[in-house]
């Protein structure tokens, strides 16, 4: 047995403790079951015999990453190896922790927004939705029509930018490099788009409880038009570049299977738990906003493996275009946030006329606004799977407890599973198919 560090000190430079791979000799019973599947209801005579198939003289440990550029962020992978294979892995998380969900309790709920948006940076208008819609459910508040199709815009644009980052990164991690450069070209028209609507292209803070920082700016028809019509011939573009491909096919087709079931008992949701053929969508299972009232499709696969869940990224993108034209002949007119003084600051223009619209908004941006004792648990289908917020408040202005149920976290525990017999090179594929986002997954 081996043990490679990445420290040049030696492997005690790299100890996580508890959370690190140990040797397979070192390994108790209990253990391996842990790390082989309790989950997936293996025996403990599977699990035995698991143990049993390898000489502990021919394997070694490694780790890929933390800096490994195909582990998508600050993820580390220990991968116990006999050869090329993968008998055993081990994510170790936490080198970006910025304890978002702590600082969350010490922000007002109107200042909840600029936090949780930088968890999933990839789709940041998610994260401010999840947190605004449980913060209106415990105010008892209803948006204004307008409001909730603006943010349904917003979001089915971030799929697909989401998607597109992913298009290009799964390209790149498989070699497909012209795809890096197709897939960041998408996503900078759609970022320029949320800039002009936000003032910013990433960490919106946009969607807020209530409704949403700012109405639609003039012009923003014809710019989404201008970006829908742009697209499909490039997603064709894509099908000729990799779908169709047979290098490209035999890179990813039979790598990282999972069935409907073992997807289930490791909480796998998503294109991941799409992949093994189940319809699951929040958007159509649990509807939320308007979702209910537009038409759209639920993209799954048939085998559950890694170009199954490409293949999904890329039919949703078609899904959210689709949705996207329906928003922008169905999108009313009206208020796009709340008109209640204890939520909502007074106009602009209203603050230099009026000493006491001054006070409203100085008020409400000190202080906040305070929010009647109760919890709940609100969910968002996330272009990475289910996103829940879990609130309790406690009759303050501030949160008493936020917990977020981040879907790139959950799905990381699905790795060992499927990486588990492949090769070392169909790791990255594997890693890649699972589209993490490290800020979602360390908060």
């Amino acid at each position: 047995m081996t043990t490679v560090s990445q420290g040049q000190g030696g492997a005690a430079d790299t100890s996580e403790g508890a959370q690190e791979l140990a040797p397979r000799e070192a390994v108790a019973a209990a253990e391996l079951l842990r790390e082989s599947g309790a989950v997936l209801r293996m025996s403990e005579a599977s699990v035995s015999e698991l143990a049993g198939q390898v000489s502990e003289d021919e394997t070694m440990i490694i780790n890929m990453g933390p800096q490994h550029p195909s582990t998508h962020g600050v993820l580390r992978l220990m991968l116990e190896l006999e050869g090329e294979t993968v008998l055993r892995s081990k994510p170790v998380i936490g080198y970006l922790h910025t304890g978002m969900e702590k600082t969350g309790e010490q922000l007002t709920y109107m200042q909840g927004g600029t936090n949780v948006t930088r968890m999933d940076y990839a789709s940041p208008f998610f994260n401010e939705l999840v947190f605004s819609l449980a913060t209106e459910a415990l105010l008892d508040v209803e948006v204004p029509p307008r409001a909730t199709w603006i943010r349904m815009l917003m979001c089915e644009l971030n799929r697909i930018s989401s998607h597109c980052l992913f298009m290009a990164t799964n390209g790149m991690d498989l070699g497909a490099v012209s795809m890096m450069i197709y897939g960041w070209r998408e996503r900078e028209s759609l970022l320029a788009f949320f800039e002009k609507v936000t003032g910013l292209r990433m960490n919106n803070n946009y969607i807020r409880p209530g409704g949403v920082a700012a109405d639609l700016p003039d012009g923003w028809r014809e710019d989404v038009l201008t970006i829908l019509e742009d697209l499909p011939p490039r997603l064709a573009e894509y099908d000729v570049l990799m779908t169709g491909q047979p290098i490209w096919r035999d890179r990813t087709q039979g790598l990282g299977v999972m069935t409907p079931a073992e997807a289930i008992a490791l909480g796998a949701t998503g294109p991941i738990l799409r992949s093994t053929g189940l319809a699951w969508d929040l958007r159509r299972t649990m509807p939320y906003l308007a979702y209910d009232q537009v038409e759209f499709d639920i993209v799954v696969g048939t085998t559950g493996d890694v170009f199954d869940r490409y293949a999904i990224r890329l039919n949703e993108i078609r899904e959210s275009i689709r949705i996207v034209h329906q928003i922008l002949d169905l999108m009313p007119k009206g208020d796009y946030r709340v008109q209640d003084p204890k939520v909502t600051p007074p106009p602009r223009a209203r603050i230099d006329e009026s000493m006491e619209a001054l006070i409203h908004h100085f008020k409400l941006f000190t202080e906040g606004f305070k929010v009647p004792e109760g919890e709940v648990y609100v969910a968002v289908e996330s272009p990475r799977g289910e996103l829940g917020c879990y609130l309790v408040a406690d009759g303050s202005a501030r949160p008493y407890r936020m917990h977020i149920r981040g879907p790139s976290f959950v799905n990381l525990q699905s790795l060992p599973h499927m990486l588990q017999g492949g090769m070392v090179a169909d790791a990255i594929a594997i890693i890649s198919s699972v589209d993490p986002i490290m800020g979602e997954v360390d908060r």
